[in-house]
């Protein structure tokens, strides 16, 4: 995750509230590798049918953990010490004891968010989230263009009920913000979908750079935004960070070296841009200081990564397979070691990006040694420009 609106103006909305404040020259000490954010994607099912959808949710399915070893999860995730517990799918409102999963989780010493598409939260859902203490409530909205949205999740009427699901949510307290999957379809829409943000309160705006995993295999490479698209991207991220500073928040992720680009764009001294890229190595990424635990309990180094499991809860304690020793944890946590194809092999800032996105370096790219296709940031020039 880059803070964009952190690195740019150094204030935080959201962020500062679950993490406490962090900024360049004072980087996040939220989450470390063994006491990672876990996302624990509840369920398969799901009301909508995304075609970029990593896990691929549809159905359920029959191996999807029982409330009973749901319980022991929530147990195992307490004893980690996890700062933060994302509930998501699927979608987690469908599951049948999501109400008791979080009622037992609320007696723990967790921090709740929940990540969800939004149709199902009406005025009391809201209210009851609020009272359960969730820290943070993410929805996934992609578009300003109903039509396009509701496309692209799969579901006619879905953004007027997502959007209401948001509205609710702010209702009641709730700190709440929006997730977007930038493709080269809907880049354009990036100053509306800012300006939704803003007219309707939302205190948060996070940005997904489109990744390779699940259902978003099956889509061209036509998808992925233009060097050429990226700039302007990025550009109106950081503008929009300066005029809207304080109140909304705006980060993206599945893809670190934005970190690179905004430090290359706003620092004014050498000094200050290394404590840019200090601000972003901490950040850290899949595998690092977070993982995932799918519906079945496997556990992977983060949700978009499902090519490489750390192990199974219900095999093995949580506590055991989040260890140094671990193969898998090793290349996420030491991933510069393994680039030895492309770009990203001789990337003077590779100890820091850690490669990109992982999952389109093995899916598009073709191994675990491969460069991520989507950089478009000429490293070299970057690097002279603040070192030499």
């Amino acid at each position: 995750m880059i803070p964009v609106t952190v690195m740019v103006s150094g204030v935080g909305t959201v962020s500062y509230k679950i993490k406490g404040r962090f900024k360049a020259g004072l980087p996040s000490r939220f989450s470390e590798v063994f006491r990672p954010v876990i996302v624990w994607n509840t369920t398969y099912a799901c009301n909508l049918k995304c075609i970029h959808c990593y896990i691929e949710a549809g159905p359920s399915r029959g191996d999807e953990l029982g409330y009973e070893e749901a319980k022991d999860l929530i147990d195992q995730i307490n004893e980690v010490r996890s700062p933060l517990l994302i509930l998501s799918g699927g979608e987690p409102l469908v599951r049948r004891d999501f109400k008791k999963i979080v009622e037992y989780a609320s007696t723990k010493d967790l921090n709740l968010v929940l990540s969800t598409n939004g149709v199902l939260i009406d005025r009391e859902a809201a209210r009851w989230l609020k009272e359960k203490g969730f820290r943070y409530i993410g929805v996934s909205i992609d578009s300003p263009r109903p039509d396009w949205h509701d496309e692209f999740r799969g579901v006619e009427g879905a953004f007027e009920k997502t959007l209401m699901g948001l509205r609710y949510c702010i209702e009641a307290g709730l700190p709440t913000g929006i997730r977007f999957t930038v493709t080269r379809y809907n880049v354009e829409d990036v100053p509306d979908i800012i300006k939704l943000c803003i007219e309707n309160g939302i205190s948060r705006a996070t940005f997904y750079h489109l990744s390779a995993a699940g259902r978003a295999l099956e889509m061209g490479r036509d998808w992925y935004i233009t060097p050429e698209q990226y700039i302007w991207f990025m550009d109106t991220l950081i503008n929009a960070s300066i005029k809207y500073r304080g109140i909304l928040e705006i980060e993206t992720t599945m893809a670190p070296f934005d970190g690179i680009y905004i430090a290359d764009k706003i620092a004014k001294t050498r000094a200050e841009f290394k404590l840019y890229m200090e601000l972003v190595e901490a950040q850290g990424g899949c595998g690092r200081k977070i993982v995932s635990i799918y519906p079945d309990g496997t556990v992977y180094p983060c949700q978009f990564v499902d090519f490489m499991n750390l192990g199974n809860i219900k095999e093995k304690k949580l506590r055991d397979i989040l260890t140094p020793e671990h193969p898998a944890i090793q290349y996420f946590t030491q991933t510069e070691k393994y680039l030895k194809n492309g770009k990203c092999s001789t990337c003077p800032f590779k100890h820091i990006c850690k490669g990109g996105d992982r999952v389109r370096a093995y899916y598009l790219g073709g191994s675990l040694y491969a460069s991520d296709p989507l950089c478009p940031l000429d490293v070299e020039a970057i690097y002279r420009r603040w070192y030499s």
